[in-house]
């Protein structure tokens, strides 16, 4: 044989070498695809879940706040009034309408955190909740990316059950039932 027929012979091997290894790469691409697929969407509804527990945090601590307040306004203007009646002698309507307030603006107070508490508790449910689907819908795709390359590895690297791959003689791999030529 002359060198171009020595040249040919390894470029055609050399090919059919590459063109194996990319074959065998494409199960793991799949697989590495389907992997950063499913981090992305981890990652967006983990944050989706951050933006909607802040949001409800800061809803809760203005309602709080503007209850908060509210019940100071009433209160100093119940003070107001209590002290107007202490001027004119009236010391027991004062001291009831002293207390009155007290009570309102402690309510209030009460009624603000509560409902700033819930709204917190929403969130850190909505938030788990979010993270929770995002690593159901990471570990699903992980899966199904190793399944893929699993398949992909056994079908064309002549793994179990499998009459795809054909050793170099031309006999496939799991040759005792494959008849001989």
């Amino acid at each position: 044989m002359n060198s171009k027929a020595y040249g040919l012979m390894g470029l055609v091997l050399w090919g059919m070498a590459a063109g194996s290894a990319l074959a065998a790469d494409f199960g793991d691409r799949v697989e590495d695809r389907l992997d950063r697929r499913g981090d992305r969407i981890e990652q967006r509804l983990d944050l989706r879940g951050d933006r909607i527990e802040q949001a409800l945090d800061v809803r809760g601590d203005r309602i709080d706040a503007r209850l908060d307040r509210k019940g100071e306004r009433i209160n100093d203007r119940l003070d107001r009034k209590a002290e107007w009646l202490e001027s004119r002698g009236r010391y027991r309507a004062a001291e009831y309408l002293d207390r009155k307030g007290d009570r309102i603006e402690e309510r209030l107070d009460r009624r603000g955190d509560r409902i700033n508490a819930r709204l917190d508790r929403k969130g850190e449910r909505i938030n788990a909740r979010l993270d929770r689907r995002g690593a159901r819908i990471d570990r699903r795709l992980d899966r199904a990316g190793q399944r893929f390359d699993r398949r992909w590895d056994q079908a064309h690297r002549g793994g179990h059950h499998t009459m795809k791959t054909v050793r170099p003689g031309g006999r496939p791999m799991n040759a005792r039932m494959a008849p001989r030529r």
